[in-house]
């Protein structure tokens, strides 16, 4: 197995911080909006980076997690039992600007399975994405990210994206099968 080291640890944070400040930048003070990570992968990327808007604007924001286990399309064609994240979002979504953020997008099923699981909180008035790695192609829905920390050309199933989430030293590798 292959692998090829896509972001050192360096290159990741100083990522998240740009995606922090282009979250900043459009959201301004946060006030009618909110981050909300996807269980599980998505769950790092996003608690950094909303500490990071909290830094930046000196205050609290909206903050949730998402599972989206129930809401898969392959929910029930899984050959091993799915076991379900517990799901916080301590507030409605009616109204308000979400910002979705996941580690890497592929397909597009999930990021379509979250937006189905989102709306049992309410309708959103607008729904953006933010990823760290987007694999452009082989996509089986029409999504796009909104916000992109690194755009890249994979070979399908040939290969795999892997982010390591080890403490203060992140890492995201692209691993050949």
């Amino acid at each position: 197995m292959e692998e090829k080291l896509l972001y050192d640890h360096l290159k990741l944070n100083a990522t998240l911080h740009r995606l922090a400040y282009e979250l900043v930048e459009n959201h301004g003070n946060f006030a009618n909006t909110a981050i909300i990570g996807l269980q599980p992968r998505g769950i790092m990327p996003a608690r950094i980076i909303r500490q990071l808007v909290e830094e930046i604007i000196g205050s609290k924001i909206k903050y949730g997690e998402l599972d989206i286990t129930f809401y898969r399309d392959d929910f029930r064609t899984a050959e091993k039992q799915l076991v379900a994240n517990p799901i916080h979002i301590p507030f409605s979504t009616e109204g308000l600007k979400i910002i979705l953020i996941d580690d890497v997008l592929f397909t597009g099923r999930s990021i379509r399975s979250a937006m189905d699981a989102l709306l049992d909180f309410g309708r959103p008035a607008k729904v953006e994405l933010c990823v760290l790695i987007d694999r452009k192609f082989n996509r089986e829905n029409p999504i796009a990210p909104d916000y992109v920390g690194k755009s890249i050309d994979t070979r399908g199933h040939a290969q795999k994206v892997k982010v390591d989430w080890e403490e203060n030293n992140y890492k995201v590798w692209l691993i050949n099968a």
